[in-house]
């Protein structure tokens, strides 16, 4: 299965913040939308930063406070890995665990056409797995 097909099954829809908003912004965004994360778009929608969950964490345990006028350029990853279409879930997966990070913004021709976490990628291939394993049992029975 390639992203291609995950992003058919669970949508393309990508939140994000300006890169001039405030770190709590950010916060309440995730939370308000139920994600780890939030891209940072420029001018023509291109991610040039993501924020995450792990970023708050890295804040608070640097003993940063104020989240109202800390602006989220200053602390967003600026070095994103992205993944295209036709990139496989196994090599999403793999990707992802050996450079230990959750979620991957998938960009085709300079556009941004959705993000992928490392949970959804588990689904499917836990999904998978199912289906053969029972396609396996079928054929067995048979």
């Amino acid at each position: 299965m390639k992203l291609k097909d995950v992003l058919a099954a669970k949508g393309s829809r990508v939140v994000t913040v300006s890169a001039k908003s405030s770190v709590a912004d950010a916060i309440r965004t995730m939370h308000a939308q139920k994600v780890g994360a939030v891209l940072v778009p420029d001018a023509e929608a291109c991610p040039v930063g993501i924020f995450t969950e792990r970023d708050v964490v890295r804040l608070l345990a640097d003993g940063e406070r104020d989240l109202e006028r800390l602006a989220v350029e200053s602390r967003m990853t600026c070095s994103i890995v992205i993944g295209r279409l036709a990139m496989s879930v196994d090599e999403a997966l793999g990707l992802m665990t050996e450079r230990r990070f959750r979620h991957l913004p998938v960009i085709e021709e300079g556009k941004l056409l959705g993000l992928v976490s490392i949970g959804d990628l588990v689904k499917i291939s836990l999904e998978e797995t199912a289906q053969e394993a029972q396609a396996l049992r079928a054929y067995i029975q048979s």
